[in-house]
């Protein structure tokens, strides 16, 4: 979604690319052995700068009223703003991981972002009440389920730097966050099921890997607690690798009938911002997965197919963030050229 009345303006969705690119830092990176401590510091500090440039448009916008009505105007959009909430979160995350220093400073942060999600939480609820009233006069997909997204990432944080919360307080919010996933699923369902017409090319948005993804970070958020029995965990983590290979089956077919009649460039190689939702979703299985695989509490008859496939996995992870990141910049230039063409002009 863009801003269409302000040319300047940040993509609302921006938020998603400190999510991807976040979660690679706080997991999936690990994996790679030859990327030594200070390596990852500096693209950590690069990060936390990308963030700080992306976040003050965001806010500039969000305190600006013709474009935060505009924003909050469709009820499906509206909740791109998860994706803001979640990369705070991410990014906390990483700065605690290679800054341990500055844990206060970024507590402070995360207070701010804590106050942000309830107020999310809030327009999550007014917004759900407008899709449930006409369910197919929206088209509703993955991007819904960023309620979910923007709560357990939350609940990560918290039980990383606030060990002493009450149990009953975090159930509650995961639990918030699986009521959010539920109905938008099922809204989902009723806008591909019984709705209007649609196509696997124009209407399956990248978005929808979302509908895995907000499971990972759910179970990650679960691990990271210890609520639920190791035999329960894994069941719920074979269910979302299912669900994975289903969804992301659909977008390989979706991109075979995009290059069948758009061509290789048109077709998956140009940049849209929603893509850097599939890194984020990816990455989030990865961190998932290690989680549980480094806790001796989830041993189980899994444990010698998780290590091999966190191999697999996080090379996966690296080059699809690696692709992106190229197209970004690829299009970032091309924007510029433009912009330049037309000023000379």
């Amino acid at each position: 979604m863009k801003i269409e009345e302000n040319k300047n303006s940040i993509d609302p969705a921006s938020g998603a690319i400190i999510m991807a690119i976040g979660i690679f830092l706080y997991a999936s990176i690990d994996a790679f052995t030859w990327v030594n401590h200070f390596t990852a510091k500096t693209m950590s500090v690069s990060l936390i700068v990308l963030a700080a440039i992306i976040y003050k448009s965001l806010m500039k916008q969000l305190l600006n009223k013709s474009d935060r009505s505009l924003l909050l105007a469709k009820p499906v959009p509206s909740f791109v703003i998860g994706s803001w909430i979640a990369g705070v979160s991410v990014l906390s995350n990483v700065a605690v991981k290679y800054f341990p220093d500055m844990s206060e400073a970024v507590q402070v942060v995360m207070l701010f972002n804590t106050v942000m999600w309830l107020g999310f939480m809030a327009s999550c609820v007014y917004q759900f009440k407008e899709l449930v009233k006409r369910p197919t006069a929206y088209s509703p997909h993955g991007v819904v389920l960023l309620s979910t997204v923007a709560t357990q990432s939350v609940v990560i944080f918290w039980v990383k730097l606030y060990p002493y919360l009450p149990e009953g307080l975090l159930i509650g919010v995961i639990s918030l966050g699986v009521f959010f996933y539920l109905v938008g699923m099922i809204l989902i369902i009723i806008r591909y099921v019984g709705g209007n017409r649609w196509t696997l090319m124009d209407d399956w948005p990248s978005t929808n890997c979302i509908i895995h993804g907000a499971l990972s970070i759910t179970g990650l958020a679960i691990v990271s607690s210890g609520m639920l029995s190791g035999s329960i965990m894994m069941m719920f983590w074979l269910f979302v690798f299912v669900l994975l290979i289903g969804v992301e089956w659909l977008e390989m077919a979706r991109a075979v009938k995009r290059v069948h009649s758009l061509g290789w460039k048109k077709g998956i190689f140009t940049y849209h911002i929603s893509q850097w939702s599939r890194n984020f979703t990816f990455g989030m299985f990865y961190a998932f997965t290690m989680t549980m695989h480094d806790n001796p509490y989830y041993l189980n008859s899994f444990y010698p197919f998780h290590e091999e496939f966190l191999h697999v996995w996080a090379w996966i992870v690296c080059l699809f963030l690696i692709a992106e990141i190229v197209l970004w910049v690829g299009s970032s230039r091309y924007l510029l050229e433009r912009k330049s063409k037309e000023r000379v002009s």
